[in-house]
């Protein structure tokens, strides 16, 4: 059932009465701000489990809510297509935001995104100088480097992009490719690794910035290869992440993902403050081409042991669709 589609009185009836129950509201309210798992909800409702799953359960069925499965985890979020959603967006849009018990909710639910982008940010500091040699832990680093520089060439860009840069090893690898590199990173930790680094390399034509990977400091259509190097499974909101980054590709630029593919090493979660056990193609390829980008190299790197601790790591490159010659602005920038 597309957008397009228009209801008949019965359906729309049925997508009122599923949505138009107070907590079921209130469930809707805040899956449209990003995927939760049920003790989150029951965290911000103050409602029992039981609860909380059959009002999720309602929502499923009147194709308001999806649910997908992570490990131990059910994730729930707002379905992302179809007329049913579209209705009951209308009415999430006619929510007075000084409404008592939406902003009770709202307020619960960033205190509780704060406390994991805390737990996250402090991994980050405390392994700040090692992360490198965490990563290696999981798959062949230079594998994975090697299988990246294949993918993206060695054709001269102007601006180049690394996201979530940590120690900077990304605009290492790829400093003969631009003419200006930049990487962000919210940990400043990292971004003193990073500096330190790139000083130790003698790069010179790559700077560093403290940013938000969902509200990037940078204007947009300004960078010709984007990359994210193990970054979205430590994120709340990765699909947001791959959204604005997307918006910094200029016409015809790439993005490049690099990410653990689905496990279920649950431990992940506690001892390295992973929020994602990995990606499946299909939900990349579906926020990519979301972002209006096409995808054009998915490819799994599998580790050469056999254990049942081995992570794959998956490479995604996606291609913005405009053509510089549409874009005058662009066309003068690079000359």
């Amino acid at each position: 059932m597309g957008d397009t589609q228009t209801l008949g009185l019965d359906d729309i009836v049925e997508i009122l009465k599923a949505a138009g129950e107070p907590t079921r509201l209130r469930l809707l309210a805040l899956l449209s701000h990003g995927d939760l798992t049920v003790t989150d909800l029951t965290d911000i409702l103050g409602q029992s489990q039981p609860r909380i799953s059959r009002h999720l359960k309602l929502l499923a069925e009147a194709a308001l809510v999806d649910r997908y499965q992570e490990g131990a985890w059910a994730f729930f979020r707002l379905s992302q297509g179809g007329v049913a959603v579209s209705l009951a967006r209308r009415l999430l849009e006619a929510i007075d935001p000084a409404d008592a018990v939406f902003a009770r909710d709202d307020e619960r639910l960033r205190v509780l995104k704060k406390i994991r982008s805390d737990k996250a940010q402090a991994y980050f500091s405390r392994n700040a100088a090692e992360w490198d040699a965490v990563r290696r832990l999981h798959v062949s680093e230079a594998e994975v480097e090697a299988k990246l520089a294949a993918l993206i060439g060695t054709e001269p860009v102007d601006a180049f992009l690394d996201l979530g840069t940590g120690t900077g090893r990304i605009l290492q690898l790829f400093e003969g490719l631009y003419r200006r590199g930049v990487g962000v990173d919210a940990s400043r930790d990292m971004l003193a690794v990073a500096r330190a680094n790139l000083d130790r390399a003698g790069i010179t034509k790559a700077s560093i910035r403290h940013g938000d990977i969902f509200n990037l400091p940078l204007e947009r259509d300004e960078f010709d290869v984007v990359t994210i190097h193990q970054v979205l499974h430590f994120l709340e909101e990765p699909e947001a992440a791959v959204l604005e980054a997307a918006r910094m590709l200029a016409p015809g630029g790439r993005l490049a993902i690099i990410d653990l593919a689905p496990h279920a090493l649950e431990h992940l979660r506690d001892e390295h403050a992973h929020v994602r056990l990995g990606f499946s193609h299909r939900t990349l390829s579906e926020w990519l081409e979301k972002a209006g980008l096409v995808v054009e190299e998915v490819v799994d790197l599998k580790p050469a042991h056999s254990a049942a601790d081995a992570l794959t790591v998956t490479i995604w490159l996606a291609r913005d669709q405009r053509a510089e010659a549409a874009d005058p602005i662009a066309i003068r920038r690079r000359s």
